[in-house]
């Protein structure tokens, strides 16, 4: 395809043979299939956020209030979303953003190798989370081409962080993703009035279970004695940072260290300033915290901070190509999808996955085509703009 807008063209051209998408193109119909489909288990914990989830449903209706101006008789003909960032060559700044049970949501359990396959296919990169069901080297080779980071949920021990972020860098991820806000897991009720933790099942634990340091760490190996393999894993999980630790960090990889979590201009600044080489703004979809500011309202002043020094990663409430464009216009240099790529890895495993990412990038890249933005750079200088309207929640 030329353009992702031409996606809607194969749509409708197969629709003259009377063949109709296998999966749904907007976000609120594939929703409600997954729902159906997906276990109860898997589906509570992807969809579930903190206390009464105020914020999590914040992340997404907050949009709504940020508008942007069309401008006419420009020539869109052609359009060009790509980017670079960290030196990948990117066609997009759509990214997948790391879920932990990804592994959970396809039938067969290799949720994350599905999803390194839809980012094959699309070229949309693959942020891939420390909770897999498959090891990150396998994760890895299965993205081929396409680049990938590796999210970083930092071990208390520090030979297992030391290894964990080794064999990433071996592997060939181009970033390190450090979240900083999961230490310790917020009030989740939804998981808990099922009393349902999947890491304590022994669910999406493999790239501890493979690792050199943490399997020095057991007695007898996981497949041995998983019980206790599980209760190591909790009792190693969670690292409290500090911004003393940036060194420490900043000494375990040459390669990019990005902070995930970051929402404050000041926290931006000394991210900055202890040698970050990327943010990432994100209260982690509304899951770790509620009664906070929706992430799409916290990221200008954050951009203003970095002032173009480093990228900017954005994620939590995106639901739509026209929010991909809006928070680029607010100053992201990638944005990061989430829950719908695990509805479309429940729904049809892969290639589900990647028929929701092209509808993503379907959509944006015609609301640039129809708004006069050919370029990334068009849709930053328009930008976007409060707006008063009182609307309905999503």
């Amino acid at each position: 395809m030329t353009h992702f807008g031409d996606y809607q063209n194969l749509i409708y051209g197969s629709g003259l043979s009377g063949v109709q998408p296998t999966w749904p193109v907007d976000y609120a119909t594939l929703k409600a299939r997954a729902e159906a489909a997906m276990p109860p288990g898997v589906l509570t914990y992807v969809q579930g956020g903190c206390g009464d989830e105020f914020t999590q449903d914040e992340n997404a209706r907050a949009f709504q209030h940020w508008g942007m101006v069309p401008r006419m008789m420009v020539d869109c003909s052609t359009r060009d979303l790509s980017t670079r960032v960290f030196g990948m060559e990117l066609t997009s700044p759509l990214f997948m953003a790391p879920i932990g049970v990804t592994g959970m949501c396809t039938q067969d359990d290799h949720g994350d190798l599905a999803a390194a396959r839809a980012s094959a296919a699309t070229g949309v990169p693959l942020i891939a989370s420390t909770l897999s069901n498959d090891p990150l080297e396998a994760v890895r080779v299965t993205c081929d081409d396409t680049p990938a980071m590796f999210q970083l949920y930092t071990p208390r021990d520090p030979d297992v962080a030391s290894s964990l972020v080794s064999r990433a860098e071996a592997a060939g991820y181009k970033a390190i993703v450090v979240t900083l806000d999961t230490w310790v897991t917020g009030w989740r009720p939804r998981d808990l009035n099922v009393a349902n933790f999947p890491q304590l099942r022994g669910h999406v634990l493999q790239n501890y279970f493979t690792d050199p340091a943490f399997r020095k760490l057991l007695a007898k190996p996981p497949e041995d004695d998983m019980r206790t393999a599980i209760g190591t894993w909790a009792a190693t999980f969670g690292k409290v940072l500090t911004w003393d630790d940036m060194a420490w960090l900043r000494s375990l990889t040459k390669l990019p260290i990005v902070l995930k979590g970051i929402c404050h201009p000041d926290d931006a600044l000394r991210a900055i300033n202890t040698g970050a080489d990327g943010i990432y703004v994100s209260n982690h979809g509304g899951r770790q915290a509620n009664g906070g500011i929706a992430t799409i309202d916290m990221l200008p002043k954050v951009v203003a901070a970095v002032a173009g020094r480093i990228p900017v990663l954005f994620d939590s409430g995106i639901r739509s190509g026209s929010d991909v464009i809006k928070a680029i216009a607010l100053g992201a240099d990638l944005v990061g999808v989430g829950r719908p790529y695990s509805y479309g890895l429940a729904l049809g495993g892969a290639d589900g996955c990647a028929h929701v990412l092209r509808c993503l990038l379907a959509e944006a890249d015609l609301l640039m085509a129809v708004n006069g933005w050919p370029t990334l750079a068009a849709v930053r200088e328009a930008g976007a703009k409060r707006t008063d309207l009182t609307l309905p929640s999503r």
